[in-house]
């Protein structure tokens, strides 16, 4: 899988691996296809992680936003060339304490949303708060935190995926109010 438009690039692998190995494979894939979409030496490209900090791709000594995310079966990357991104994807499931995870961090605004819907849809509905919220903070280089009224000031757009994986993608809102 691999998107691009505006300035940002979206990467997935869709394979069954253990998380150390999906985290390698996923960035070997993000050079490859910097690469191939900047047309640059794939030596000039790097991964930079910093515990505590957003990845970075770093183009020819050029830094760019860069996310990942992993579920059980699928990897994604985001790369940004105009600033900050962030993606994370999820495999649609039934969780019994939805309620409680719905109210400790997404608010109580979702938590209510949630509540009304028929128990047949909250599975996806959960899902979708769940990705866009996990990438409007990995987009503004905040660590997964319990509701706060705090604005992140990002877009955030629903990624086309396989049925049972919900996939966000988040970029900062320029002055028009509009992404990328």
């Amino acid at each position: 899988m691999l998107l691009s438009r505006d300035g940002v690039l979206v990467i997935g692998i869709a394979a069954v691996l253990p998380r150390a190995e999906a985290r390698l494979r996923i960035r070997a894939a993000v050079r490859e296809a910097a690469a191939q979409w900047l047309q640059l030496d794939i030596e000039a490209i790097s991964v930079e992680s910093t515990p505590g900090a957003p990845p970075r791709l770093l183009l020819a000594g050029r830094a760019a936003g860069l996310s990942f995310s992993h579920d059980e079966g699928l990897s994604l990357a985001a790369v940004h060339l105009h600033g900050p991104v962030g993606i994370d994807v999820m495999r649609v499931q039934d969780i019994p304490d939805w309620a409680n995870l719905a109210r400790d961090y997404l608010g109580p605004q979702a938590a209510d949303e949630l509540a009304a819907r028929p128990a047949a849809q909250r599975p996806l509905a959960l899902a979708q708060a769940w990705t866009a919220r996990e990438a409007a903070l990995k987009c503004a280089g905040l660590q997964l935190m319990e509701w706060n009224e705090m604005s992140l000031n990002c877009n955030v757009q629903q990624i086309a995926l396989q049925d049972g994986f919900v996939a966000m993608l988040a970029t900062p809102k320029t002055e028009t109010g509009d992404g990328p």
